[in-house]
């Protein structure tokens, strides 16, 4: 949900949208700086969201947040922003934040790893109230980490194995890096697969995206459900899963035109079942 011109018409929109949570960036999702909510905003932001009744509220980091970069600049500004988001989420009673990974930028993958771990470790000092941070699975494309539950479960550990780290389960991403989850096997795979090297525990929103590139094919393009190829079965499975039903969805589908979102969100509610 978009916070242009008043941070609280967010709740707004997404009443609007008829979501029970919804996810912001907290500014330009392709820039550095966010600045300041003003207090009045999030006072606002806050009453509106009680009454609407609304949540989890998700905080998306800027795309351009790399712990994992060789460039010890982008480092420092990937903590600053990440220290940024944690105090904005604080601040508005936001219940998770998510990440992705980064990219290790041709140094490997265990350098990559080490960096992230790293400055998850700088970032945790902060206080978090009761916001998670949430890694989140890529299409592994390039140089970019976090396209296994194996890298993901690497960095927490790394990062000592911080109760405030979890997980964010895109769907589009974990097709397109070779997770079938259009299959019935496929989706219980990914799910062992993600207890043992993760916990399912950790696992706290699902980004519910269809996928426009097929299996393992490292393409990270969005669809609306059901126009994939995870398909409308693939998602009946996913929400009416036993350790997934409990799960916070939000969905990343294009938006061309109005009413995308409420869509989308429809199809999805009609495949689940009870």
């Amino acid at each position: 949900m978009s916070i242009a011109q008043h941070l609280y018409l967010a709740v707004d929109r997404a009443r609007e949208s008829n979501c029970e949570a919804f996810q912001i960036f907290p500014g330009n999702p392709r820039g550095w700086k966010t600045g300041p909510f003003a207090p009045a905003e999030v006072v606002e932001f806050k009453e509106r969201r009680l009454a609407a009744g609304i949540g989890p509220v998700v905080i998306h980091l800027p795309y351009l947040v790399n712990l994992a970069a060789t460039t010890p600049r982008v480092v420092e500004a990937s903590i600053v922003s990440l220290k940024d988001a944690v105090a904005k989420a604080v601040v508005l009673d936001a219940e998770f934040l998510v990440m992705h990974p980064g990219s290790h930028g041709g140094d490997g993958t265990d350098a990559g790893i080490e960096r992230i771990a790293n400055g998850l470790r700088e970032v945790l000092k902060e206080d978090f109230g009761h916001s998670m941070l949430l890694l989140e699975n890529t299409a592994g494309a390039g140089n970019t980490l976090g396209s296994t539950m194996t890298e993901i479960g690497s960095i927490i550990d790394e990062a000592g194995g911080d109760g405030r780290l979890g997980l964010c389960f895109d769907t589009c991403h974990a097709f397109a890096a070779g997770y079938d989850l259009a299959a019935e096997e496929g989706l219980d795979r990914t799910l062992s697969e993600i207890d043992e090297r993760i916990g399912l525990d950790r696992l706290k929103v699902i980004h519910a995206n269809d996928c426009k590139g097929e299996l393992g094919s490292h393409l990270d393009r969005h669809q609306h459900i059901g126009e994939g190829h995870i398909g409308l079965e693939g998602f009946e499975r996913l929400v009416n899963h036993p350790s997934l039903r409990d799960r916070t969805g939000i969905i990343e589908t294009p938006k061309k035109a109005p009413d995308d979102d409420l869509k989308n969100l429809e199809k999805l509610r009609d495949q689940k079942r009870g």
